[in-house]
């Protein structure tokens, strides 16, 4: 199948074997990091093309659109590839919470404790 991606990006991608690279989601003012989702080509090109971020759902095997449903929108401020090009990282202005239950952020469950 051929990306919809400009094939500079495309090429740049270190996918897993199911296709898919982890995107962080930041907030791009305060730097806080909201959550860890999944995209695939097809995702980072609507992400990057329609200003808000786009996922891949493993678990339902169909993509979704941050906010859609929960009204908590992520609107894309940047889009940048690590060095390596297997994870990206999208600077966003988060509306209300990130996380699906509710919370700002889902790494706020708790600092695991350090030896």
């Amino acid at each position: 199948m051929e990306s919809p991606l400009d094939p500079a990006v495309a090429a740049r991608l270190k996918r897993t074997a199911d296709g898919l690279v982890p995107a962080v989601a930041q907030q791009y003012d305060t730097g806080e990091v909201l959550m860890l989702g999944w995209m695939d080509d097809e995702a980072l090109h609507r992400t990057l093309t329609t200003g808000r971020c786009t996922y891949w759902s493993r678990s339902r095997r169909e993509y979704w659109v941050k906010g859609d449903t929960s009204g908590h929108v992520q609107h894309v401020k940047s889009v940048a590839l690590d060095c390596d090009g297997d994870t990206i990282l999208v600077k966003v202005d988060q509306v209300g919470a990130a996380c699906h239950t509710g919370d700002r952020t889902c790494f706020d469950a708790g600092e695991l404790p350090l030896s």
